[in-house]
């Protein structure tokens, strides 16, 4: 007889010891802006599990709803401003991040917890060095004791204001902190078969045993209004989550953040099973800290390679190249239907990949002058599957 839903769900939970718990601006805002009431709800919950010894990381949206809720009570004219414009969302969020974190604080203090800010950008984890030295603050945070709090910098993160959303950071920190479950709470009662604003006979799944199986264009054709993400990104950043290793809870916190009902049992939301092969630290760093800077299409038989056979990428295989990127760059592998294969770093520029592709090995030098590497991805330099 197999495990059931609710022992995998009791398995998880029982052994979580380090927990990222990302919460949307759908559950902690209001008609009015920042819901108080919400955010004391949800530290009542992260205060029982920190009590019970768990380590929780809050990756928390609802600055730029905060600030521009705030604008629109304060700045004359307010109301003809456009929020889809950049340096307007960009000061809604420099207003709005300060009353957030001052919510987060008087609320973890009634329970005598001490809360920490990290506004971070893509650009601070890219970087080997910096993503190790973020890591080493917050493993000392988290040995004090302290509950980091996290968000996007947003005034600053031009790239990642306009395309990024708080379920990818989310996805990172599971990484950078070694997390073992990953609580993503949002608007929805769970994942859905099918989007439930528009069929209304959709059913919420339980469980997602193969979340790398899922047609996820197929079932998530919305975003939610107030929020970046919608769906999508939360089965995104659930799919890196289990490439991890990590399981994932996606739970709705619209009527109360259910986080100790959660924990005692109670099934709550869908639960996303964690992948039979997990990928390596290194390679998932490598895959998701950066965005891809072009592609190189390639053949049905390099694709196959690649895919069933764990090969590295030779130029030989390449048909065509996109964008324009530098040795050591992060470029995207698709195959001849434009599916993405995967995510490696380029060996060559896309100037010279666009010399020597397809061409073989040994014609390499005769191309370029010199070729350091048969390769033009190295298989330990890639990651397959990748969820971008």
């Amino acid at each position: 007889m197999g495990v059931s839903a609710r022992e995998q769900r009791n398995e998880f939970l029982s052994r979580a010891r380090a927990v990222v718990v990302k919460v949307g601006s759908a559950v902690l805002t209001c008609g009015t802006g920042l819901d108080a009431r919400a955010v004391g709800r949800l530290v009542d919950q992260l205060s029982v599990l920190h009590d019970r010894g768990i380590k929780v990381v809050l990756v928390s949206s609802g600055a730029v709803a905060a600030g521009r809720t705030r604008i629109r009570q304060s700045v004359a004219g307010a109301e003809t401003i456009d929020f889809t414009e950049l340096p307007a969302r960009q000061a809604a969020s420099a207003i709005g991040q300060s009353r957030l974190m001052h919510e987060y604080d008087e609320a973890f203090g009634r329970f005598g917890k001490t809360v920490a800010q990290l506004l971070l950008t893509r650009e601070d984890l890219k970087s080997r060095r910096r993503f190790l030295n973020a890591r080493n603050t917050m493993q000392r945070l988290l040995d004090w004791g302290v509950i980091p709090i996290i968000n996007e910098n947003d005034t600053v993160a031009v790239a990642e204001l306009e395309f990024g959303d708080n379920d990818t950071l989310a996805s990172l920190m599971v990484d950078l902190v070694g997390a073992d479950l990953f609580v993503n709470v949002t608007s929805a009662g769970g994942v859905f078969d099918k989007n439930p604003d528009k069929h209304p006979d959709a059913c919420c799944l339980p469980v997602i045993e193969d979340v790398e199986g899922l047609d996820i264009e197929r079932m998530c054709d919305g975003k939610t209004s107030v929020g970046s993400g919608g769906m999508y990104s939360k089965l995104r950043a659930a799919r890196r989550a289990a490439q991890l290793g990590v399981a994932t809870l996606i739970v709705s916190g619209r009527d109360g953040i259910p986080l100790d009902r959660i924990f005692k049992g109670e099934e709550l939301g869908t639960l996303v099973l964690p992948s039979a092969r997990t990928v390596s630290h290194r390679k998932f760093w490598l895959a998701y800290h950066d965005n891809p800077a072009g592609s190189l299409s390639v053949d049905a038989g390099a694709a196959t390679a690649l895919r069933d056979h764990g090969k590295s990428l030779l130029p030989a295989g390449v048909r065509a190249v996109e964008g324009r990127f530098a040795r050591g760059a992060l470029v995207r592998i698709v195959d001849e239907a434009g599916a993405t294969v995967g995510v490696g770093l380029s060996n060559y520029s896309a100037a010279e990949m666009r010399r020597i592709m397809g061409r073989k090995s040994g014609e390499l030098a005769a191309v370029l002058g010199q070729a350091p590497f048969v390769e033009a991805i190295h298989r330990d330099n890639m990651l397959l599957d990748a969820a971008l």
